[in-house]
């Protein structure tokens, strides 16, 4: 026979074990809470005006080449307005790229959200980023940009 003993201790072995799986479902809950918050906030800097402003001109540069680049629109380290557009949001991305590859973020709501403008610069600007490596000796110069960039792409191709 089971006595009251052997009871109360199966009753408190399943309480503790409703308790962790609440705590586990818990964080999962807040770990998916924290990724949409911080997504939302980089989204909420993305849409403002300033930073599609400085996209737009980036998407419509022309250029054959660094040296046409510079020639045209200055040197990437210069104050003119496109290398100052570019670095606005060239720092943006880069910062996206990095949560995305320390898994900080999602990449199907990072895809959602900026799939399309993230194509659409990196495709007009990885020759100058390329480029800039090599001129100024500096090979992880927006590699996280570049991360996030061959991640989208990937994802387009699918």
């Amino acid at each position: 026979m089971v006595d009251l003993t052997e009871i109360s201790a199966i009753v408190a072995a399943a309480g503790v074990l409703v308790g962790v799986v609440y705590y586990l479902l818990d964080v999962r809950n807040q770990t998916m809470i924290r990724k949409t918050d911080l997504i939302t906030r980089l989204y909420s800097t993305f849409g403002t005006e300033e930073l599609q402003k400085a996209g737009n001109k980036i998407v419509e540069i022309e250029y054959k080449d660094y040296d046409d680049f510079v020639k045209k629109y200055g040197s990437p380290t210069s104050e003119e307005e496109i290398p100052l557009a570019a670095t606005k949001v060239f720092y943006f991305f880069e910062e996206v790229g990095l949560l995305l590859k320390k898994g900080l973020i999602d990449i199907e709501t990072v895809d959602q959200l900026m799939g399309y403008s993230i194509i659409a610069v990196g495709t007009k600007s990885m020759q100058i980023i390329e480029d800039a490596r090599k001129r100024y000796n500096e090979p992880r110069l927006y590699q996280n940009f570049e991360y996030l960039y061959n991640e989208m792409k990937k994802r387009e191709q699918q």
